[in-house]
């Protein structure tokens, strides 16, 4: 996961060590980076572990990216240089990290890390086709058919396909396919946030599955894997 940049004239001494980076590859005849492609591959790769408010949050198991390069700014420092401190800590995974070394590379590598240095820190949201890009959820309620609530994980990202479904008071049987490499499962949380029924942890094609007796009530479907649901992975279900 990338590292975390510190305050004052410590972040501006570790900025400056890479500074390098970033003038080396300014003007050096590349076409721009695809911001879109790069906030699609933040989302499918990078959300998991960090947040980062215009991509639609994320995890905390690694630092914050807002945090972590919004005060960079205030420090005078563009985003030709925050792209090539991210950039080479993509490239240069420290020892010990549990960010997987290679996660993206190439000119991938350098739009993911040209969207962060676009976004980190910045107010408001995404427009046009950034709007658009990363997962695609629906707020339009998934609703059970036949005693079953089909629940999908998103394509892509910390979320599910809906965040919302509906049910009918009784037994039903909850599934989650995943279509993502990353693991994910699907649990029944009650209005205190209570876990009462959880499914197993999946991962590329598998299904998470468990059967609950439904009372008329307001509950929450998550996944469970730390960090998933507080990155967003969760929606209301309504039964009644």
């Amino acid at each position: 996961m990338f590292r975390r940049v510190r305050g004052g004239s410590q972040r501006l001494a570790l900025l400056g060590s890479v500074v390098v980076v970033a003038l080396a590859t300014a003007g050096c005849g590349r076409d721009e980076p695809d911001l879109v492609a790069g906030k699609d591959l933040y989302v499918e790769k990078c959300q998991r572990c960090h947040s980062l408010a215009r991509a639609g949050g994320g995890a905390d198991i690694g630092p914050d990216l807002d945090q972590a390069f919004g005060p960079a700014r205030g420090d005078g420092l563009g985003e030709d240089t925050v792209a090539g401190v991210v950039e080479r800590q993509i490239a240069n995974v420290r020892r010990n990290s549990i960010m997987p070394a290679n996660l993206v590379e190439g000119e991938d590598a350098r739009a993911v890390a040209a969207y962060v240095a676009a976004v980190a820190g910045q107010p408001g949201q995404d427009s046009g086709a950034l709007a658009e890009a990363g997962a695609k959820v629906s707020n339009k309620p998934i609703v059970e058919k036949g005693g079953k609530l089909e629940i999908p994980a998103a394509d892509s990202g910390l979320a599910f396909a809906s965040t919302k479904a509906e049910a009918k008071p009784g037994s039903v049987e909850f599934l989650m396919p995943n279509p993502q490499s990353v693991n994910h499962n699907i649990a029944l949380k009650d209005e205190g946030g209570q876990v009462l029924q959880a499914g197993e942890v999946v991962g590329l094609d598998g299904t998470s599955m468990f059967t609950a007796d439904l009372k008329p009530g307001s509950f929450s479907f998550v996944c469970t894997v730390p960090g998933h649901e507080e990155g967003g992975m969760k929606g209301d279900l309504t039964v009644k």
